[in-house]
């Protein structure tokens, strides 16, 4: 994740704005799948016959439920594996001697949890 430490706030977010990006793949054919749905639901140019609209209905909706939750899938897939697995920056996976992004995350994360302020914080504490 480009490179900044991990916000705790960011561990409550199921899709971030990568996954979101990621996802928009899925989300244009089930946005035209809805508006399929509405269109022939108030215009309704066929008429209205049980089997031909119940068979229409049918081979609309099942795809947009089936897509929609295939999309939601890959995006818990996807955000999952960016907390689990090794993160490289675009393009760097395959490059000899690339080094994953956790691990850089990793190191600042450390430099942060061991500052001089907490030194200060035990040295007052003894003296008192």
């Amino acid at each position: 994740m480009n490179g900044v430490p991990h916000c705790p706030d960011m561990a409550t977010k199921t899709f971030d704005k990568d996954t979101i990006l990621d996802l928009t793949v899925n989300m244009v054919p089930l946005a035209i799948i809805l508006f399929f749905v509405v269109a022939f639901t108030f215009v309704n140019p066929f008429g209205f016959e049980s089997l031909t609209s119940g068979l229409q209905y049918t081979l609309l909706i099942a795809p947009f439920v089936l897509l929609a939750a295939l999309t939601y899938l890959s995006g818990k897939a996807i955000a999952g594996s960016e907390e689990e697995g090794t993160v490289y920056a675009p393009g760097q996976a395959t490059v000899p001697g690339a080094k994953p992004l956790h691990e850089e995350t990793g190191e600042v994360t450390a430099e942060l949890e061991e500052s001089p302020d907490d030194d200060t914080v035990e040295a007052a504490d003894e003296t008192a």
